[in-house]
């Protein structure tokens, strides 16, 4: 049997907002939700499962690989929605993007205060 990732649960302050997000981010439709998540589905059935822990949320860094059509349709929504972004994860280059790895790719914070990456090639 193969290893594949399959979902991970993300702790949101308001776990509709953030699918919301995601879903807007990556142009996907809505997924079905059950119990305390709130799904998004991306490619190969991965599900990112927003929930509302009673605990205070500590940031996390979620790295997403795009094509180069969707990476210019990310940064436009990052972009036309006000979100600050940077070229570099120690967010000293704002209002660009990188040409790391032989692509391009930006860092952001997602309504919950996740640090979220969008790269267009892998680093391995």
């Amino acid at each position: 049997m193969t290893v594949t990732f399959n979902h991970t649960i993300i702790a949101s302050k308001d776990k509709s907002a953030s699918a919301a997000f995601y879903r807007e981010l990556f142009e996907l439709p809505e997924a079905p939700s059950w119990g305390p998540f709130a799904n998004v589905q991306l490619d190969e059935g991965v599900l990112l499962q927003f929930a509302e822990p009673p605990v205070d949320i500590q940031m996390q860094h979620y790295a997403f690989l795009v094509d180069d059509e969707m990476f210019l349709r990310c940064l436009a929504f990052v972009e036309g929605r006000g979100i600050t972004y940077w070229a570099d994860p120690q967010l000293k280059r704002e209002g660009e993007t990188n040409t790391e790895h032989g692509g391009r790719g930006f860092y952001f914070f997602d309504p919950a205060g996740h640090a979220i990456e969008i790269i267009t090639r892998p680093y391995l």
